[in-house]
């Protein structure tokens, strides 16, 4: 068997598990945020732009939603701002944010003492507002996230257990307050193939709302809606999609992973 033989038969057997449909995913009316992470202040102020949306345009910062997703966790987990320290040049900022990018986004966040110190800006909205350019250059390219070899799970059916497990994991990684990079498909259909960040849930009778921050939206939080009954994900509002259903992987959160 050759290797892209072999990484198409794991990743199929990993996508079409057949398990149990896990009857719960959290307690009812149950709700949980990642703690000290705010929409506001903690996202970027810029989003990964959208070809379709722009015609024409060669400009564009489009197809970088994993890098920015990515960053997300990292500068959440990584970095520390210190709003009163003198400011650098864009040269200094980009190395300061390649530091940041370069630590594995599912470590455990270091001691304050031990994190990134980004000087001039109170938190990364600001940073991102005031520095774009420098930011885009330290959080450097997306071919690599592009072709990640996880990714080719869009193309493959899910069971409900196998949803079920997804949403569990993220309720527990929220409960434990960590957040949780997704990649979210309605594939076929040529609309969702991206990524999110679940940052908070809230839990009802009929399922587990989670909240979202989408990388092409800076504006607002979205929302992604587990079914409890259908034990599906259903694309609630996400940027640009339509409702629906859809299938969700957890991202970046181990090594290969």
């Amino acid at each position: 068997m050759n290797f892209w033989m072999a990484v198409s038969v794991a990743l199929l057997a990993t996508a079409c598990a057949s398990v149990e449909p896990v009857a719960s995913v959290a307690r009812p009316e149950h709700r949980a945020s990642v703690p000290g992470f705010s929409f506001a202040t903690d996202t970027f102020a810029f989003p990964n732009e959208i070809r379709a949306r722009n015609p024409g345009r060669d400009d564009l910062y489009a197809n970088y939603c994993f890098v920015l997703a990515r960053g997300l966790r990292q500068f959440f987990a990584f970095a520390r701002f210190e709003p009163g320290a003198a400011r650098l040049s864009p040269d200094g900022y980009v190395e300061r944010v390649r530091a940041i990018a370069a630590r594995p986004p599912w470590q455990a966040s270091p001691p304050a003492d031990d994190r990134v110190v980004i000087p001039g800006y109170a938190n990364l909205r600001e940073f991102s507002h005031g520095q774009e350019s420098a930011v885009k250059a330290g959080l450097g390219g997306r071919f690599w996230t592009m072709v990640h070899w996880t990714n080719w799970r869009v193309t493959f059916p899910v069971t409900r257990g196998h949803q079920g497990h997804v949403a569990r994991e993220v309720t527990d990684e929220l409960d434990a307050g960590r957040l949780v990079q997704l990649l979210v498909t309605n594939w076929p259909k040529p609309e969702l193939n991206h990524t999110v960040v679940a940052y908070a849930y809230r839990a009802g009778p009929q399922g587990v709302q989670f909240v979202v921050w989408d990388p092409n939206d800076p504006g607002e939080p979205g929302t992604m809606t587990f079914d409890a009954d259908a034990s599906r994900f259903r694309a609630t509002h996400l940027y640009d999609t339509e409702p629906g259903l859809i299938r969700a992987f957890r991202m970046y959160y181990s090594w290969g992973l």
